[in-house]
């Protein structure tokens, strides 16, 4: 990936102005028309060969990250990418009922959720284990919906992180009403809400929009831009880098390296930071890839290329830090074994924790569905316990044949 000079990266940011053509958009052609085949416009403060290059606009938000930090960075990833190799391999053994995998996007999530601050709010999907990560939410209370014994597994209050959104797209209005009180509260936090590359086709993402500039409400739109909705290409869905849409709702667009961990955290920090200032919303678009499949329900050989998926292996995010953290020496050998012998006790407990999950409590889907009762939910509840009842009797009627 090549990285151009800070003049010709300028458009890479859409200031959402108005009129026939702007400035913006005259400059990034002109930028596309010099550089041919040299890949999209995107902030970089990393390389693929792990080369740390200058950026006078985003430099100052990572300009005072000490070597424990950057190391801090690197173990998010490595044990972000473990405990998701760990619930996949759970669910092939029957253990899950389902995975969303987020191989190849940690460099994205670690790097955003550690720009947040603790009275930050964020609004997940269901792909956002790094980010959950970051925020504190143990790991494993992520497996329980995916093994169907709870509806989630933590409180959200706990870390202000929201529950596992399953709707395409419908977390990014849960983000922006709740910007919008937080604007009215007159609390100096931020908001944000992550979704992919195909929830931003939803028409809950284009009314989050739209609401979040009339409202100038303090919430990031971090799109996780991994080039395949399931097996819909990217280029399917829009005619135009995706960043780009925030020019029509007037605010600012980013398109990030994705793969960069480095300069993930400096484009969320400057989002937020202008978000709590109370100049409105941001979209982040974080050009990245997913390695893996959509879910362990799908097979990505039907629907791409082996050569497409070799090319971003060669830009691994972790592989890529590694290399700067070995050139810079800010890391020997000793941290990278202790990583490791960490790394096998993450997958050891993930594996033993997940067995032990207690079958959940049959009734309590009737639990919480009114604040006061409601008579038809009695009803249903006392169908259901003569159901399940059916089932013991029938046992025992066996035992007497």
């Amino acid at each position: 990936m090549t990285v151009e000079s800070t003049a010709a990266r300028k458009p890479r940011r859409s200031a959402g102005t108005t009129g026939a053509k702007s400035v913006a958009s005259k400059r990034a052609g002109a930028a596309a028309k010099e550089s041919p085949g040299a890949g999209p416009e995107l902030v970089q403060l990393l390389t693929p060969e792990g080369k740390r290059v200058k950026d006078a606009e985003y430099d100052p938000y990572v300009a005072d990250i000490t070597p424990d930090e950057l190391r801090g960075l690197y173990r998010d990833m490595v044990l972000t990418r473990r405990f998701d190799a760990e619930a996949t391999s759970l669910q092939r053994q029957g253990e899950l009922g389902l995975w969303a995998s987020l191989l190849g996007q940690e460099a994205a999530q670690i790097g955003s959720g550690r720009a947040t601050r603790e009275d930050d709010y964020v609004f997940p999907t269901y792909r956002e284990h790094g980010v959950a990560w970051c925020r504190g939410v143990d790991p494993t209370n992520l497996l329980g919906m995916f093994r169907g014994v709870n509806n989630g597994g933590w409180d959200p209050n706990s870390n202000n992180f929201h529950l596992y959104t399953i709707v395409i797209g419908s977390q990014t209005l849960h983000a922006t009403g709740y910007a919008m009180g937080v604007a009215k509260d007159g609390a100096d936090s931020a908001v944000i809400a992550y979704f992919g590359d195909g929830a931003s086709s939803q028409g809950d993402v284009a009314e989050s929009f739209t609401f979040s500039a009339v409202y100038n409400a303090p919430v990031v739109f971090f799109c996780q831009n991994n080039q395949w909705a399931i097996s819909e290409p990217t280029e399917k869905q829009t005619r135009v880098p995706l960043y780009q849409r925030a020019q029509g709702y007037g605010f600012p667009g980013v398109r990030v390296d994705g793969n960069d961990v480095l300069a993930c955290l400096a484009v969320t920090k400057w989002a937020l930071e202008r978000a709590r200032r109370g100049e409105g919303p941001t979209l982040v678009e974080a050009y990245t890839y997913r390695m893996g499949a959509h879910t362990t329900s799908d097979d990505p050989t039907k629907y791409r290329a082996d050569e497409e998926t070799e090319s971003w292996e060669a830009k691994d995010p972790i592989l890529r830090l590694r290399t700067y953290l070995e050139a810079s020496n800010h890391a020997d050998e000793g941290f990278f074994a202790e990583l490791e012998a960490e790394s096998e006790a993450l997958g050891k407990r993930v594996r033993e924790v997940v067995r032990a999950m207690p079958d959940p409590d049959h009734f309590a889907i009737f639990e919480n569905v009114y604040a006061d009762g409601h008579a038809l939910v009695d009803e249903e509840r006392a169908q259901f316990a003569a159901y399940q009842a059916s089932f013991a009797d029938s046992a025992v009627e066996g035992e007497g044949k």
